[in-house]
């Protein structure tokens, strides 16, 4: 059995449930990988052993069993960034409040183990939203896709932004407000769910376009199928504007041409049994909390 670990470095809580599933691993023999700054970070604070690592150009490889991201869901969104293609299954220990991509509990973090090798888990595969601009405005190169979404937005001004958009050469609506979120459904329940989108399970082929703060009042939350290419183009007041994908964020000039599609791979999450999307959508969002039942 091989195992990754990642964890961002601020994180020092995270250092007792680390051990813990070290332990845990080494009841089993596996064979552990650190990120090479999240181990020296660790080592600096107690010294944990020594370990092999790896860094977001090298180390792994489509022969790891599993990948454990310690952390939020913010550090599974970096985490994407070292998987990429490989087919690595991931699982979120939740070192914080809970999450809807870190939902494993961190006084449970033994069971991330017992319950893998008892085989109480289903891998999802959660499909990804790429970007690609012309060659010469390419921010992104190799890191060009997002597990939550792609957002476009306003930069340097307090004035609304005018987003045009096609749908598979076909134009939709330009967009009055201070941004775009085409969220996947797994980003269902970020960015796009705080602008009003609608919550979407994991497993639906679709994506959705949700206007940040639309002037006009009309324009709603669209959910498309996954297989639409989307085509942007951006203008206002200043001579720039933002291009986010999850944590990443790069700057375009206004009229740059802007496609997006799903990406031609998927990410694998490991849903185990007792930590489900229902479960942790039931206890995330409070549904059945009202104090009157």
């Amino acid at each position: 059995m091989r195992v990754a670990i990642y964890g961002q470095t601020y994180h020092e809580i995270a250092l007792d449930y680390v051990v813990e599933l070290l332990d845990e691993l080494n009841k089993v023999a596996a064979v552990v990988y650190f990120e090479q700054q999240f181990l020296e970070y660790l080592s600096a604070i107690r010294g944990i052993g020594v370990f092999d690592t790896y860094t977001d150009s090298s180390g792994l490889d489509s022969s790891f069993d599993m990948f454990v991201s310690f952390g939020g869901d913010g550090t599974v969104l970096r985490a994407i960034t070292y998987v990429r293609d490989l087919g690595i299954p991931v699982v979120g220990v939740n070192t914080g409040r809970l999450g809807f991509l870190s939902t494993f509990k961190k006084e449970d973090v033994r069971k991330v183990v017992t319950e893998f090798v008892s085989g109480s888990y289903n891998i999802v595969e959660r499909s990804l939203v790429e970007v690609n601009t012309n060659p010469e405005t390419d921010a992104f190169g190799t890191m060009n896709f997002a597990l939550n979404e792609v957002t476009v937005s306003r930069k340097d001004t307090t004035s609304m932004i005018t987003v045009e958009t096609h749908l598979n050469n076909e134009y939709l609506t330009s967009y009055w407000a201070d941004g775009l979120i085409i969220a996947t459904p797994t980003g269902s329940t970020g960015y796009s769910l705080s602008c009003g989108g609608p919550v979407i399970e994991p497993t639906v082929k679709s994506f959705i376009l949700t206007p940040i703060a639309p002037h006009n009042l009309s324009a709603r939350p669209l959910v498309i199928s996954d297989g639409t290419v989307i085509r942007l183009k951006v203008s206002g007041r200043e001579e720039n504007h933002l291009v986010s994908l999850d944590s990443r964020i790069a700057t375009l000039e206004n009229g740059t041409e802007i496609i997006i599609k799903k990406a031609d791979f998927t990410v694998k999450l490991i849903e185990y049994t007792s930590e489900s999307f229902l479960k942790t959508l039931r206890n995330k969002l409070l549904w059945g909390e009202d104090k009157r039942n």
